[in-house]
């Protein structure tokens, strides 16, 4: 698997961009993977479409938005564009507006990229990182901060920066390394998995099944390795079809609120998570879910 920084090469990053608003944000970003051989126009003009017809799910934390589309031929090759603006711009989300950086994925397929998103989301739930990233002068400079190098996320996080989002568009979950119940393992009790040998299976839910709901995939995984509870629940990113044939097999079902609505009635919990880099709202989330 590629390593997220190999995935964005130095013209694929603009920072301090302008924007009138949400739709240019994203051509911007689109542009981007065409200028750097990564995709064809059309795939532009499908991350658009994904926004009209499935809403701003895509915005899946305070500031910051994943623009993506499906695979297609539209899609030379599996990368990031990132785009960090001078000004927020409004995409139409109720709780994570403005937007302060949008990065676009474009991937050859569900599972080439499942590495580099993984990455990303562990970096955007460090408060060290983001402040990193928000202040990062160059491409250059960026890049190291997203290939993990350890002099370059070394930025002091003031005490006001717990809980909140930084002008990169990343949310500081200071208050992580604290969730209750850390480190511990499953109760044998009721619907809890650690009651007998089966697993049981979360579903997260994008539109497209190859971006946001790999993000928060990867924040329920780590608050489930905390509690001691990954051996028994399995998390799966799907997408919108996919997940309804798919629900019958799940115990919930956790996802944005616009994707929440698409899904309508699926028989099992639908719920509705803002922030999918956060793990203290994944904690609360599952928390509610398994009633611990």
């Amino acid at each position: 698997m590629a390593a997220l920084s190999d995935l964005l090469p130095p013209a694929a990053v603009r920072l301090d961009v302008r924007a009138a608003d949400w739709q240019e944000a994203i051509r911007t970003a689109g542009g981007l993977l065409v200028d750097t051989g990564a995709t064809t126009g059309a795939y532009t003009a499908e991350m658009l479409r994904n926004v009209e017809e499935n809403g701003p799910y895509l915005v899946i934390a305070p500031g910051f938005a994943f623009a993506h589309a499906r695979p297609s031929p539209a899609v030379l090759r599996t990368a990031l564009s990132w785009v960090r603006l001078a000004e927020p711009v409004e995409f139409g989300h109720e709780a994570n507006d403005p937007v302060r950086l949008v990065v676009a994925l474009a991937a050859r397929d569900a599972a080439a990229h499942t590495d580099a998103m993984a990455a990303l989301a562990r970096l955007l739930a460090d408060p060290a990182t983001t402040r990193a990233l928000r202040e990062a002068p160059g491409p250059e400079e960026l890049r190291r901060v997203l290939a993990g190098d350890e002099g370059a996320t070394t930025a002091p996080v003031d005490a006001g920066d717990a809980g909140a989002v930084t002008d990169a568009g990343a949310v500081t979950d200071a208050g992580d390394t604290a969730v209750e119940g850390e480190g511990r393992e499953a109760e044998a009790d009721g619907r809890r998995p650690g009651a007998g040998p089966a697993v049981h299976k979360i579903l997260t839910v994008c539109g497209n099944g190859v971006g946001t709901s790999l993000f928060l995939k990867h924040t329920l995984e780590q608050v489930l390795d905390r509690w001691g509870w990954a051996r028994h629940v399995t998390v799966e990113a799907t997408d919108t079809i996919s997940a309804k044939g798919k629900a019958a097999e799940a115990v919930a079902i956790l996802t944005s609120r616009e994707i929440a609505r698409t899904l309508g009635d699926v028989g099992v919990p639908v719920r509705v998570v803002e922030d999918f880099t956060s793990r203290t709202e994944a904690d609360r989330v599952l928390r509610d879910t398994y009633d611990v």
